[in-house]
């Protein structure tokens, strides 16, 4: 028996034999070949099955996981309709080599562009593209397809990555738990798990190497831990997990409906993230008050060239009118070195994070900047909308916006363009610059909300990819602790609003703390949302100022966590 620990995909326990499921592509012949015409037209025909199958697919998943989660498989429609991405392929076949050869080359290309980044979000392009590959070349070499819906109850999939294609087939009710080599939290085997309501762990190392068919895998999705070789004791204690999980899972439902409240009934407001306008569904589902971030660089990805201002108008249009006046923080383009869209041809840099990105590539291209806030304004005529400009770092980049913002009113004022005149415009505090100054900026700013991802990884001075540091990438770290409360008190001395749209918000552990310093909204994943409101009416002001006198006290993380852990309810 053996614990290992990954990263927590899917809350829930489950337990049952393993079944791995294999990632490899398909052996073939890496061959010239003369009959250009007709080697294109056999790899027409793969991309014509490869659409027919994935339709089929999504209307199979709109009835396992939802319509909401068919749009992971719609995208991969997309890009195989996309005609930049079929000359790609089409283009190398030219060259004389064989269809199979031209789909490897060009999809490797594609992977190898999007795993460059540091974004978790792009990087799950690289998993569409090489679920896409190995679909093509499984259709070009008549390899059969994986029909995981054969799988026996009480069934653990181990797999290298859950690819969409592969999720399509789940029976949910024969799978109790999912086991990946590579994925994170908001990756693809992570939303499909969490849609199909199976606890997930990723990113455990050669696990698929680790484990044999039929082998015993206790999977602890919620702390992301999973226990090869399982012995009795150690199945008989996850099903007790999961007993008490689905029984606090259905007690969760009582906080439906109600008000995001404190003990001693200080009321907060408790707002869900989204990618995508069809995401604003999602938030409404799980009680949400709000969207505390509204991230837009999908609607750049989904696209072979710039969205236009009408593309995007309607976009955030959708999302406004869907949240029936509800606040609506869009974050305006966080785009850069470390997000490469090939249209925009950014400039690769030797330090991505460090430079050319967010605010500083907008405010230098204000042709593509302009337009997308014309787009933000026309559709606050439709909602309570927001304008949030990530990555500030000094007072002058606020103005600038701000400034841009005031001429495009004036603008849309001369043609008579409706927009909300009283928009607000607010700063993503993710820097330590911008915590330094943070009294200065609220002076500035209508609101903050706060991304702990980065503020985190740019306090420590710590890549969050490079295994290597990852021991020092804690929001536990004495020095980020003291940077959150110095933002909070700065917007509360300022009277402005202060929310926290990282993954810190809904951390059960930080509650007390945020409670203390005085954060105003709390940002989560929507499946989040009711937990997170459980966690918060724990808790009266009075406890919370204890424990956060005790953490301030604190000289390390280890330290500081261990004590939160001690003080949960």
């Amino acid at each position: 028996m053996e614990e290992l620990k990954g990263i927590a995909g899917s809350d829930g326990y489950g337990y049952g034999k393993a079944v791995i499921i294999s990632n490899e592509l398909p052996v073939y012949e890496d061959k010239k070949i003369t009959d250009i015409e007709g080697e294109k037209n056999r790899l027409k025909e793969a991309f014509d099955e490869f659409l027919k199958k994935t339709e089929a697919m999504v209307e199979k998943m709109k009835d396992s996981v939802g319509e909401d989660n068919t749009a992971i498989l719609e995208g991969h429609i997309m890009m195989m309709q996309d005609p930049y991405m079929q000359e790609e392929i089409m283009n190398r076949i030219d060259t004389g080599i064989c269809a199979e050869s031209a789909v490897k080359e060009a999809c490797d290309t594609f992977i190898q562009m999007f795993s460059q980044t540091e974004d978790e979000l792009i990087k799950q392009r690289a998993t569409d593209v090489a679920d896409i590959q190995l679909r093509l070349l499984k259709l070009l070499t008549g390899t059969p397809d994986i029909n995981i819906s054969e799988v026996p109850k009480g069934t653990v999939i181990v797999a290298e990555d859950l690819t969409p294609s592969m999720t399509a087939g789940i029976v949910k009710e024969n799978v109790s738990g999912i086991v990946t080599e590579v994925g994170g939290r908001t990756s693809h085997s992570a939303i499909l798990s969490r849609a199909l309501e199976i606890p997930a762990v990723l990113s455990i190392k050669d696990i698929t190497k680790k484990v044999k068919n039929g082998m015993t895998i206790a999977v602890d999705g919620s702390s992301g831990v999973a226990v090869i070789d399982a012995d009795e004791e150690t199945v008989k204690k996850y099903d007790e997990k999961r007993n008490d999980y689905i029984k606090e899972k259905e007690a969760l439902k009582k906080y439906t409906g109600k008000k995001t409240v404190t003990g001693d009934g200080h009321t907060v407001e408790l707002y869900g993230n989204i990618g995508k306008p069809e995401d604003a569904k999602k938030v409404l589902e799980c009680d949400g008050e709000g969207i505390g971030l509204f991230r837009t660089e999908f609607l750049f990805m989904d696209s072979d060239s710039l969205p236009d201002e009408e593309k995007q108008f309607q976009a955030y249009k959708a999302v406004a009118e869907a949240m029936g006046g509800r606040e609506v923080i869009i974050r305006t383009l966080d785009i850069g070195g470390d997000k490469d869209i090939p249209y925009m041809n950014l400039e690769r840099e030797d330090n991505p994070f460090l430079g050319y990105r967010a605010v500083r590539y907008c405010l230098g291209h204000e042709d593509i900047y302009y337009v997308q806030l014309r787009a933000i304004l026309r559709a606050s005529a439709y909602g309570k909308i927001k304008i949030m400009v990530p990555l500030v770092t000094c007072v002058d980049e606020i103005r600038q916006v701000k400034k841009l913002v005031e001429k495009i009113k004036q603008e849309l004022d001369s043609i008579s363009i409706k927009y909300d005149n009283s928009i607000e415009t607010g700063v993503m505090i993710e820097t330590p610059s911008a915590s330094e100054i943070a009294d200065i900026l609220a002076r500035e700013a209508d609101f903050f909300s706060i991304g702990t991802n980065d503020l985190t990884q740019y306090t420590m001075a710590v890549d969050r990819g490079n295994g290597n540091v990852a021991y020092l990438y804690s929001v536990y770290q004495p020095s980020v602790i003291r940077s959150l409360k110095r933002i909070i008190t700065a917007a509360n001395d300022a009277g402005i609003k202060v929310g926290m749209c990282g993954e810190a918000a809904a951390d059960i552990l930080l509650t007390p703390l945020l409670i203390s310093f005085g954060l105003n909204e709390y940002s989560v994943s929507p499946v989040s949302i009711l937990r997170t409101r459980k966690n918060i009416s724990c808790w009266t002001k009075a406890e919370t100022d204890k424990v956060a006198e005790q953490v301030l006290k604190m000289d390390t993380a280890e330290e500081i966590e261990k004590y939160l852990k001690e003080q949960v309810k």
